[in-house]
């Protein structure tokens, strides 16, 4: 430990990120130094329950052992070739996954927004080589309030403003339709010509853990598929047992033509992402056409295999399912007597709470400051709503616990703005 980690305490931390870090996050005031389970530190020691997990990358909880284990057992070994050779771990790697998921082959990237935008080329080559659409022509059809990542491309198709402001000219080809909306899809299906792909979130995350009806991902892949369109499924979020299946997609028993991993494929561990297909459509990819030159690194590849495995030796998923009805229904019991929420919706353990303003105010940031005060984190999306999605390993009583802080957090701020509330 330097000198200066061992001097510093939160607010120095937080001044030497505003003095030389580009501002471009709003992070809450606390400053973490240390995490194990379902538990973070603050510089000051401060106990915390994780409720972001780190936008759910951290599903396999804070430094699990195993994943810990892995990654050091690797370094100690070998921990960057780049793909001009090959290297000991990839094959291993990309067969595990493979049959873990149901595919032919995998091509490995590093972040998530380098994995969709892997995506987004593929089912482009795919189109002009396999569908037979002219060189330039391909559409892909995305969703309204969608969050795919941030780069130059796939910020062409956000409709946030605070994603797209200044920074274009955009990249076209992409065509926006209502999220939730079947109908939709099979009309821009027909009406629009050259289209390639449909790119959807299984949930939409960051709109604020908006859950799709059921069967509307089943009916979306069968008009793909009848109009010979790759169903593309972004589950960078959603994946790895966040939802209380495995692939969120498989609430509707969908399979998709191309799958996209990311965030807790490696526990939180290290970058890893990933997007799987079957030859059909992999093979298109051909030697200098793609790739990246820390993507499919050695220690990616065994944190990676052992992340997964983690997570079905632990039942991760059921324990998601069983604990996101619990917590769903506690909150939705207490609620229903306040003023301040007007709802709590999600699947698995990925939630959220809808907060009774407008987006533009700071109700539900507040409300965050306040959970951080008594000992849990969150943070607001899309300014009036609060995602909650702790670590897949919580326990019930870790669960109920947190639920108490939440209850008592709302009524706090119910009392303070003079609002009924659920024991107020």
């Amino acid at each position: 430990m330097s000198v200066i980690e061992q001097s510093l305490n939160s607010a120095q931390a937080i001044e030497l990120e505003n003095k030389y870090g580009a501002h471009n996050y709003h992070p809450l005031p606390v400053v973490l130094d240390r995490g194990e389970g379902v538990h973070v530190w603050d510089l000051e020691g401060k106990k915390y329950y994780d409720f972001l997990s780190a936008y759910s990358a951290i599903n396999q909880g804070h430094c699990h052992p195993r994943i810990i284990g892995a990654l050091k057992s690797q370094a100690e070994r070998m921990t960057l070739t780049s793909r001009a050779f090959y290297n000991s771990r990839l094959g291993e790697f990309e067969k595990y996954a493979c049959e873990f998921f149901g595919f032919d082959k995998l091509l490995p990237m590093n972040s998530g927004a380098e994995a969709v935008e892997t995506a987004l080329k593929v089912s482009r080559k795919w189109g002009y080589e396999k569908k037979g659409i002219a060189e330039n022509e391909a559409v892909i059809v995305v969703c309204e309030n969608n969050f795919h990542g941030r780069t130059t491309t796939v910020v062409s198709f956000s409709n946030d403003p605070d994603a797209r402001k200044n920074f274009g000219p955009y990249t076209p080809g992409f065509i926006s339709i209502p999220y939730n909306d079947s109908k939709a899809l099979a009309k821009v299906l027909v009406d629009v010509p050259n289209v390639v792909a449909f790119l959807v979130e299984p949930i939409q995350g960051e709109a604020g853990v908006f859950v799709p009806n059921d069967g509307y991902l089943l009916e979306a892949s069968k008009i793909c598929a009848a109009n010979n369109v790759l169903f593309i499924a972004d589950e960078i979020q959603t994946g790895i047992a966040r939802t209380g299946d495995m692939l969120a997609v498989e609430h509707d028993g969908v399979k998709p033509d191309v799958l996209i991993l990311g965030k807790a494929l490696s526990g939180g561990a290290y970058p890893v992402s990933a997007v799987l297909a079957n030859d059909t459509v992999m093979e298109v990819i051909k030697p200098g056409q793609h790739g990246s030159t820390f993507g499919g690194n050695p220690i990616a590849a065994a944190v990676a295999m052992e992340a997964l495995e983690v997570v079905k030796d632990e039942d991760l998923a059921n324990n998601a399912k069983k604990m996101g009805e619990l917590f769903r229904s506690e909150l939705q019991s207490f609620i229903d007597q306040c003023d301040l929420v007007s709802a709590v919706r999600g699947r698995g353990l990925l939630n959220a709470i809808l907060i009774n303003d407008t987006p533009d105010s700071s109700t539900a940031w507040d409300i965050c400051v306040q959970l951080k005060e008594n000992g849990l984190l969150a943070k607001p999306t899309h300014g009036n709503i609060i995602r909650f999605a702790p670590p897949l390993v919580i326990t019930e009583e870790q669960l109920r616990d947190c639920v108490a802080i939440i209850k008592t957090t709302l009524n706090q701020h119910c009392l303070s703005k003079g609002l009924s509330c659920g024991n107020s």
